[in-house]
């Protein structure tokens, strides 16, 4: 282990040198400067683990001294050294951040202690600080293990829900790839809204699985080619219940679920399974209900084709503040009318749920930028 260093600062040399040769035979290595000026151009150029100064000398005294040292290197002690008669000085020293104070003439025993207490009082700040340090560390990197761990869970789990999402086309092949368009207008929405990506994040997959609950409907209800009788349509809204119960048990999809179960809620209160309305609805429901209508009524549908662009933006623009928010209805708009067929026919390949997070609403285009590749650009 090397030797503790210490700085002497006195201007009369037979004390330097006392003080020196009685240090270092106790195995301390001594630098020695005849002023408070002189120390700090040792400190400059050298560590010490302690500094023993004199508090009456030319040029710098040890009291300003002092201040310079606390200044640069708040965890270096310095023990001030003062007559007998002027005790007051050293209180005061030591009220300004001296750690302690020794008088003259020396009593050998005292100046051991106190420098030995002070060089091990700086060795425990060092260690306890590296140790702190070395703790940060370590939590810091265990945090980001634990957070790329969760990423890589959630992921996971999303393309476990792409997994859903694709057996539901499969029972219900004339909505294939809905939900994943509708998912993608919502983003665009509720990101053009400022929502929170946390936020944004439960959204999304409460959007992509909306419709998770036909997986309970009998295919004679689902596929009938026709309108369905009043029992089939009662049958039929059961779905947002089915998709809510199967969904709310797992803990990452509660606040999707909340949205599958409220999704087919009206603004004015007349929508199913709760009769919501307003805000009583969540958020992420009634940006997604825009998104849902629309997409629904330019797609082609067993019972009817699809609608017009410019018949669709107007059923929107009629249904606002009865069926749909209108505050939502106002962002949908804002877009580009054919924002949203560039982004169906251009967008809807590029998007995949556990991808949305690097989706980005452009500042004049309003487009959705995918991993560095533009989709859907408009």
């Amino acid at each position: 282990m090397a030797a503790e260093r210490i700085l002497i600062v006195d201007d009369e040399t037979p004390i330097r040198e006392v003080l020196s040769g009685l240090l270092e035979a106790r195995g301390y290595r001594c630098v020695a400067a005849e002023h408070g000026a002189a120390a700090l151009e040792c400190l400059d150029r050298d560590d010490f683990d302690l500094v023993l100064s004199d508090i009456l000398m030319p040029v710098m005294d040890g009291l300003a001294l002092l201040g310079k040292v606390r200044e640069r290197e708040p965890d270096l002690p310095v023990v001030m050294v003062t007559a007998i008669d002027d005790i007051a000085a050293a209180i005061g020293a030591l009220r300004n951040g001296a750690y302690d104070y020794l008088l003259k003439p020396f009593d050998k025993e005292q100046l051991y202690f106190s420098v030995r207490r002070a060089v091990e009082h700086r060795r425990l700040v060092l260690e306890n600080r590296n140790y702190q340090e070395g703790l940060e560390r370590l939590v810091a990197e265990r945090t980001a293990q634990l957070s790329e761990t969760l990423r890589e869970l959630e992921l996971s789990y999303d393309y476990t829900l792409e997994a859903f999402a694709g057996a539901l086309d499969l029972k219900d092949a004339e909505t294939e790839g809905h939900c994943q368009r509708v998912t993608g207008y919502t983003i665009l929405i509720a990101r053009a809204m400022g929502v929170e990506p946390a936020t944004l994040r439960h959204i999304a997959r409460g959007a992509f699985l909306h419709d998770i609950g036909k997986m309970g409907i009998p295919d004679d209800i689902l596929r009938k080619p026709g309108p369905l009788t009043a029992e089939e349509r009662q049958v039929m809204q059961g779905h947002c219940e089915i998709g809510y119960q199967a969904l709310r048990k797992i803990p990452f999809l509660r606040q999707a679920a909340e949205i599958v179960l409220a999704h087919q809620e009206h603004f004015d209160g007349g929508g199913y399974p709760r009769g919501l309305g307003g805000e009583e609805i969540p958020l992420g429901a009634r940006i997604f209900a825009v998104a849902d209508a629309f997409d629904a009524m330019i797609s082609d549908r067993p019972y009817r084709k699809a609608l017009s662009l410019e018949a669709a933006l107007e059923e929107i623009r009629r249904r606002s503040g009865t069926q749909f928010d209108p505050k939502v209805v106002d962002v949908f708009f804002s877009f580009p009318p054919d924002t949203w067929l560039r982004y169906r026919h251009n967008g809807t390949g590029a998007f995949r749920l556990p991808e949305f997070e690097k989706a980005t609403v452009t500042s004049g285009g309003h487009g959705i930028l995918r991993g560095g590749r533009q989709a859907g650009k408009v």
